[in-house]
């Protein structure tokens, strides 16, 4: 930006010709013409590693999944997981981290498909497009397992019709009455668990690192959850109110999600020949907007370094300024899904342990979420609740 212009520059990105629009005003610009001159385009490595996406193409497949899921992910229905999800949590908590022994057997493929998904495609032993490949293969064995033991169960009635998406998938015809088949839907799956898994666990692992930091702003977070952890039931999970009551939580994931964007941008294909600040944008050409054009902007968000939950107070950062989850018809479906998983592990957190880094200055790499080097060692302490 500092070298050519703070609004859009052509590079290449992936082997593509591509022009980066950058600030407020890019995004804005972006985000309300998709499907008027531009619409979503993923790389190949994408298309190569869902195989499902090679019948239609991965755009027609994240639209049949956009339609599919609203209807999971609107505040109404995710209300009734909120405790489901606390419940998880607080078995993930005994079980992983008052007990570091137990290691989930799909952490190992899954770090491998998130590290090869935007790759350069190219398939030797050895890359990570390669390891990708062979770890989304490994994923899909596991989930077509799980999936032929839902159909058992479905049939049986030890299983609800409407219990998840997966009971959905199975039991929902579409327009022309055909079912998905179990590759469709294991692929599916796979995508909902990379887009809803990593990027989720990413913004954690940096609430992780900005609570270690800054025990000013621990001690605001620590003393709102307790406020709600006094208020339960002994074994009472948490719901709907309770989340609500999570403001100030709120406000510091947002400022980590500004700090550290789980996504750090999106790409588009030009389906028009169109001009942009200037510029004439050729059809077919890639275009990418990138959230830390904005998110560092001393324009947009005065000292940008700073941590500062209260930016995110009252009516927040300026329109297309905060953009962690995108915007216009392809904002993200999960963001109150996001919202409610980090809140929730937030609460579990800071209820159970204060802790600091072990590696003051641990750098960070974008690969292509960004990531501790060295996986942000922490030492626990217990919380001794006040």
């Amino acid at each position: 930006m500092a070298k050519y212009s703070s609004q859009i520059f052509k590079t290449s990105l992936l082997g593509e010709p591509a022009a980066v629009v950058c600030g407020a005003a890019g995004n804005k610009f972006l985000f309300s013409n998709e499907n008027k001159l531009v619409t979503s385009w993923w790389p190949n490595s994408v298309n190569k590693i869902f195989p499902s996406s090679l019948q239609t193409s991965s755009k027609e497949e994240s639209k049949k999944m956009r339609k599919l899921l609203p209807n999971f992910l609107k505040p109404e229905a995710l209300q009734w997981y909120i405790g489901i999800m606390d419940g998880i949590a607080q078995r993930h908590f005994e079980a992983g981290w008052d007990d570091p022994e137990h290691v989930d057997k799909f952490a190992d493929p899954f770090n491998a498909l998130a590290s090869g998904i935007i790759s350069i495609p190219i398939d030797l032993p050895g890359t990570p497009f390669n390891r990708a490949i062979k770890a989304s293969n490994l994923i899909r064995k596991e989930l077509r397992d799980i999936i032929k033991q839902r159909k058992v169960d479905l049939a049986e009635k030890k299983a609800s019709p409407t219990q998840d998406i997966l009971s959905h998938m199975l039991l929902t015809a579409d327009e022309n009455g055909q079912y998905m088949n179990e590759m469709d839907i294991a692929d599916k799956i796979l995508g909902l668990l990379i887009g809803g898994h990593d990027t989720a666990s990413a913004a954690i692992t940096f609430v992780v690192k900005y609570l270690a930091e800054l025990p000013e702003i621990y001690d605001e977070v620590v003393k709102e959850q307790m406020e709600i952890a006094r208020s339960k039931a002994p074994g009472e999970l948490l719901n709907w109110d309770d989340i609500q009551k999570m403001r100030y939580s709120w406000n510091v994931a947002c400022e980590v999600m500004r700090l550290a964007p789980p996504l750090q941008g999106a790409f588009r294909e030009a389906i028009n020949d169109f001009i942009y600040a200037g510029f004439s944008i050729p059809k077919g050409w890639k275009l990418y907007w990138s959230a830390n054009s904005t998110h560092r902007n001393p324009e947009c968000f005065p000292e940008p370094e700073k941590f500062d939950p209260s930016r995110f107070e009252g009516n927040g950062p300026a329109p297309y300024t905060f953009v962690p989850f995108g915007g216009g018809p392809r904002m993200c479906p999960g963001k109150e899904y996001a919202r409610l998983e980090i809140l929730v592990f937030m609460h579990n957190i800071v209820k159970r342990f204060k802790w600091e880094k072990l590696l003051p200055n641990e750098n960070i790499i974008v690969d292509p979420m960004p990531v501790p080097a060295k996986g942000l060692p922490i030492r626990l302490h217990p919380q001794i609740s006040a």
